[in-house]
Protein backbone atom coordinates (compact mmCIF):
# COMPACT_ATOMS: atom_id res chain seq x y z
CA UNK A 1 0.00 0.00 0.00
CA UNK A 2 1.57 3.31 -0.83
CA UNK A 3 2.57 5.84 2.20
CA UNK A 4 0.46 8.33 2.63
CA UNK A 5 2.07 11.67 4.75
CA UNK A 6 -0.17 14.70 6.13
CA UNK A 7 0.32 18.21 4.73
CA UNK A 8 -0.74 20.12 7.61
CA UNK A 9 0.45 23.19 5.97
CA UNK A 10 -1.61 22.80 2.99
CA UNK A 11 -4.53 20.95 4.85
CA UNK A 12 -4.35 17.62 3.00
CA UNK A 13 -2.57 14.23 3.08
CA UNK A 14 -0.65 13.14 -0.02
CA UNK A 15 0.29 10.02 -1.08
CA UNK A 16 4.63 9.90 -1.70
CA UNK A 17 5.48 9.14 -4.72
CA UNK A 18 8.16 11.34 -7.01
CA UNK A 19 10.37 13.97 -6.90
CA UNK A 20 8.15 15.63 -8.99
CA UNK A 21 4.66 15.24 -8.19
CA UNK A 22 2.36 12.79 -5.26
CA UNK A 23 0.48 9.76 -6.19
CA UNK A 24 -2.65 12.02 -5.22
CA UNK A 25 -3.67 14.42 -2.15
CA UNK A 26 -7.02 14.51 0.12
CA UNK A 27 -8.56 17.18 2.34
CA UNK A 28 -7.86 16.61 5.66
CA UNK A 29 -10.97 17.32 8.40
CA UNK A 30 -11.88 20.60 8.73
CA UNK A 31 -11.20 21.02 4.65
CA UNK A 32 -12.29 20.37 1.06
CA UNK A 33 -10.68 20.27 -2.29
CA UNK A 34 -12.13 22.49 -5.19
CA UNK A 35 -11.32 22.17 -8.58
CA UNK A 36 -10.38 25.23 -11.25
CA UNK A 37 -9.77 25.46 -14.52
CA UNK A 38 -8.48 28.17 -16.49
CA UNK A 39 -10.77 29.56 -19.43
CA UNK A 40 -7.41 29.22 -21.97
CA UNK A 41 -4.07 27.46 -20.69
CA UNK A 42 -1.72 29.65 -19.31
CA UNK A 43 1.93 29.37 -19.74
CA UNK A 44 4.05 27.65 -15.96
CA UNK A 45 5.08 30.96 -15.17
CA UNK A 46 2.09 33.20 -15.67
CA UNK A 47 -0.34 30.04 -14.56
CA UNK A 48 1.72 29.90 -11.07
CA UNK A 49 2.05 33.52 -10.71
CA UNK A 50 -2.04 33.17 -11.70
CA UNK A 51 -2.67 30.59 -9.11
CA UNK A 52 -0.52 32.37 -6.28
CA UNK A 53 -3.39 35.77 -6.97
CA UNK A 54 -6.20 33.53 -7.21
CA UNK A 55 -5.19 31.77 -3.60
CA UNK A 56 -4.51 35.28 -2.12
CA UNK A 57 -7.17 36.72 -3.05
CA UNK A 58 -9.53 34.12 -1.33
CA UNK A 59 -7.82 34.19 1.41
CA UNK A 60 -5.47 31.20 0.95
CA UNK A 61 -1.66 30.32 1.45
CA UNK A 62 -0.31 28.84 -1.64
CA UNK A 63 0.49 25.92 0.27
CA UNK A 64 -2.99 25.27 -0.06
CA UNK A 65 -2.16 24.30 -3.75
CA UNK A 66 -2.62 20.32 -4.32
CA UNK A 67 -2.74 19.29 -7.19
CA UNK A 68 -3.03 20.61 -11.52
CA UNK A 69 -3.21 19.69 -14.89
CA UNK A 70 -0.72 20.57 -17.46
CA UNK A 71 -0.38 20.75 -21.01
CA UNK A 72 2.49 20.58 -22.85
CA UNK A 73 3.73 20.45 -26.94
CA UNK A 74 4.36 17.35 -27.31
CA UNK A 75 5.89 14.35 -25.40
CA UNK A 76 8.80 14.12 -23.70
CA UNK A 77 12.22 11.91 -24.02
CA UNK A 78 12.93 10.23 -20.68
CA UNK A 79 15.93 13.26 -20.43
CA UNK A 80 13.72 15.97 -21.50
CA UNK A 81 10.79 14.90 -18.94
CA UNK A 82 13.54 14.92 -15.64
CA UNK A 83 14.54 18.69 -16.85
CA UNK A 84 10.92 19.84 -16.91
CA UNK A 85 10.04 18.36 -13.83
CA UNK A 86 13.37 20.02 -11.97
CA UNK A 87 12.61 23.34 -13.47
CA UNK A 88 8.41 22.56 -12.22
CA UNK A 89 9.92 22.01 -8.67
CA UNK A 90 12.04 25.05 -8.29
CA UNK A 91 8.76 26.99 -8.51
CA UNK A 92 7.25 24.57 -6.50
CA UNK A 93 9.83 25.65 -3.59
CA UNK A 94 9.13 29.18 -3.69
CA UNK A 95 5.31 28.88 -3.03
CA UNK A 96 6.34 26.65 0.72
CA UNK A 97 5.10 23.19 -1.29
CA UNK A 98 8.34 20.97 -0.45
CA UNK A 99 8.15 19.83 2.90
CA UNK A 100 10.92 17.60 4.50
CA UNK A 101 9.97 14.26 2.36
CA UNK A 102 8.00 13.94 -0.62
CA UNK A 103 6.56 16.56 -2.82
CA UNK A 104 2.93 17.14 -1.81
CA UNK A 105 0.84 18.12 -5.48
CA UNK A 106 -0.23 15.60 -7.63
CA UNK A 107 -0.46 16.62 -11.41
CA UNK A 108 -1.63 15.25 -14.29
CA UNK A 109 0.62 16.41 -17.95
CA UNK A 110 -0.34 15.58 -21.34
CA UNK A 111 0.06 16.61 -24.63
CA UNK A 112 -2.97 17.74 -26.89
CA UNK A 113 -2.59 15.49 -30.45
CA UNK A 114 -4.48 18.84 -31.92
CA UNK A 115 -3.28 22.43 -31.58
CA UNK A 116 -1.15 22.16 -29.12
CA UNK A 117 0.39 25.14 -26.40
CA UNK A 118 3.44 26.49 -27.53
CA UNK A 119 5.21 25.92 -23.93
CA UNK A 120 4.13 23.70 -20.97
CA UNK A 121 0.95 25.31 -19.63
CA UNK A 122 -1.49 25.16 -16.69
CA UNK A 123 -5.06 23.52 -17.72
CA UNK A 124 -6.39 23.26 -14.35
CA UNK A 125 -5.63 23.40 -10.68
CA UNK A 126 -6.78 21.91 -7.64
CA UNK A 127 -6.60 24.05 -3.67
CA UNK A 128 -8.14 23.67 -0.30
CA UNK A 129 -10.22 25.66 1.48
CA UNK A 130 -11.61 25.72 5.22
CA UNK A 131 -15.07 23.82 5.56
CA UNK A 132 -17.54 23.71 8.50
CA UNK A 133 -18.69 20.32 7.38
CA UNK A 134 -15.87 18.22 8.66
CA UNK A 135 -17.48 14.95 7.60
CA UNK A 136 -16.91 16.17 3.62
CA UNK A 137 -14.90 14.10 1.85
CA UNK A 138 -12.77 15.33 -1.43
CA UNK A 139 -9.47 13.95 -3.12
CA UNK A 140 -7.79 14.06 -6.15
CA UNK A 141 -5.56 11.19 -7.51
CA UNK A 142 -2.60 12.13 -10.06
CA UNK A 143 -2.85 10.99 -13.47
CA UNK A 144 -1.06 7.48 -14.60
CA UNK A 145 0.07 5.96 -18.06
CA UNK A 146 0.79 2.48 -18.60
CA UNK A 147 3.74 2.23 -16.65
CA UNK A 148 4.91 -0.29 -13.91
CA UNK A 149 6.80 1.30 -11.15
CA UNK A 150 10.63 1.25 -10.31
CA UNK A 151 13.67 2.43 -12.39
CA UNK A 152 14.95 6.09 -13.69
CA UNK A 153 13.80 5.28 -17.14
CA UNK A 154 10.69 4.20 -18.74
CA UNK A 155 12.51 2.06 -21.04
CA UNK A 156 11.11 -1.10 -19.91
CA UNK A 157 8.32 -0.28 -17.82
CA UNK A 158 6.00 0.08 -20.33
CA UNK A 159 3.13 -2.15 -21.11
CA UNK A 160 2.72 -3.32 -24.37
CA UNK A 161 4.96 -0.47 -25.66
CA UNK A 162 4.71 0.56 -28.96
CA UNK A 163 1.32 -1.85 -29.27
CA UNK A 164 -2.03 -0.13 -30.02
CA UNK A 165 -4.08 -3.05 -31.11
CA UNK A 166 -7.49 -3.88 -28.71
CA UNK A 167 -5.81 -6.45 -27.15
CA UNK A 168 -3.10 -4.08 -25.55
CA UNK A 169 -5.11 -1.05 -24.94
CA UNK A 170 -7.26 -3.51 -22.93
CA UNK A 171 -4.14 -4.12 -21.41
CA UNK A 172 -3.05 -0.82 -20.46
CA UNK A 173 -6.36 -0.12 -19.83
CA UNK A 174 -6.59 -2.28 -16.87
CA UNK A 175 -3.18 -1.53 -15.70
CA UNK A 176 -4.23 2.14 -15.27
CA UNK A 177 -7.52 2.14 -13.64
CA UNK A 178 -6.13 -0.26 -10.88
CA UNK A 179 -3.41 2.02 -10.58
CA UNK A 180 -6.24 4.54 -10.03
CA UNK A 181 -8.15 2.12 -7.39
CA UNK A 182 -4.60 1.40 -5.13
CA UNK A 183 -4.42 5.46 -5.16
CA UNK A 184 -8.28 5.96 -4.06
CA UNK A 185 -7.51 3.21 -1.93
CA UNK A 186 -4.19 4.55 0.14
CA UNK A 187 -6.29 7.75 0.41
CA UNK A 188 -9.94 6.35 1.88
CA UNK A 189 -11.73 6.66 -1.38
CA UNK A 190 -13.48 4.15 -4.23
CA UNK A 191 -15.42 4.93 -7.25
CA UNK A 192 -18.43 5.41 -5.41
CA UNK A 193 -17.11 9.09 -4.35
CA UNK A 194 -15.51 10.13 -8.00
CA UNK A 195 -17.02 13.33 -9.35
CA UNK A 196 -15.00 13.27 -12.33
CA UNK A 197 -12.99 10.68 -14.68
CA UNK A 198 -10.66 12.08 -16.99
CA UNK A 199 -9.02 9.95 -20.15
CA UNK A 200 -6.01 10.69 -21.73
CA UNK A 201 -5.25 8.95 -25.16
CA UNK A 202 -5.32 9.05 -29.16
CA UNK A 203 -6.38 5.71 -29.98
CA UNK A 204 -9.55 3.53 -29.98
CA UNK A 205 -11.38 3.50 -26.16
CA UNK A 206 -14.58 2.33 -26.94
CA UNK A 207 -14.65 -1.14 -26.61
CA UNK A 208 -12.65 -0.79 -23.11
CA UNK A 209 -15.89 1.31 -21.72
CA UNK A 210 -18.63 -1.03 -21.47
CA UNK A 211 -16.45 -4.19 -19.31
CA UNK A 212 -13.04 -1.61 -17.91
CA UNK A 213 -15.10 1.22 -16.62
CA UNK A 214 -18.49 1.20 -16.36
CA UNK A 215 -18.94 -2.13 -14.80
CA UNK A 216 -16.31 -0.82 -12.46
CA UNK A 217 -18.04 2.07 -11.33
CA UNK A 218 -15.39 4.43 -12.98
CA UNK A 219 -18.16 6.24 -15.30
CA UNK A 220 -20.96 7.02 -12.15
CA UNK A 221 -20.39 10.63 -13.33
CA UNK A 222 -19.46 10.22 -17.06
CA UNK A 223 -16.20 10.15 -18.82
CA UNK A 224 -14.35 12.76 -19.93
CA UNK A 225 -12.09 12.41 -23.05
CA UNK A 226 -8.95 14.34 -23.46
CA UNK A 227 -7.60 13.56 -27.66
CA UNK A 228 -4.10 13.70 -25.72
CA UNK A 229 -0.69 11.50 -25.23
CA UNK A 230 0.65 10.96 -21.83
CA UNK A 231 3.80 12.61 -21.02
CA UNK A 232 6.52 10.80 -22.10
CA UNK A 233 7.73 8.84 -25.11
CA UNK A 234 5.97 5.07 -25.53
CA UNK A 235 2.97 5.84 -23.33
CA UNK A 236 -0.28 5.99 -24.97
CA UNK A 237 -2.85 5.51 -22.44
CA UNK A 238 -3.64 7.62 -19.10
CA UNK A 239 -6.21 8.42 -16.57
CA UNK A 240 -6.51 10.52 -13.85
CA UNK A 241 -10.33 11.05 -11.06
CA UNK A 242 -10.75 13.10 -8.28
CA UNK A 243 -14.09 13.57 -5.99
CA UNK A 244 -14.76 17.28 -5.00
CA UNK A 245 -18.06 18.77 -4.48
CA UNK A 246 -16.86 22.50 -6.35
CA UNK A 247 -15.92 23.26 -9.43
CA UNK A 248 -15.15 26.22 -11.48
CA UNK A 249 -13.60 28.09 -14.47
CA UNK A 250 -11.95 31.16 -14.30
Amino acid sequence: MPTVQPFPAGGYRFIIHQFQYSGGVAAEPGFRIEHARFARPLPLAEGFDAIEAYLAGIGRSPTAFCACELRSPTQFSDAGFVAFNRHYVERLAALGNLPRRGQPGCRSNVCPEIDPPATPSFYAFSYTVPSENRAARSFVAAGSGEAREGGSSYEGRIIRRGDQSPEAMREKACFVLGAMEQRMTALGFSWADVTATQVYTIFEIHPLLADEFVRRGAMSGGLVWHFARPPVQGLDFEVDVRGVACELVI
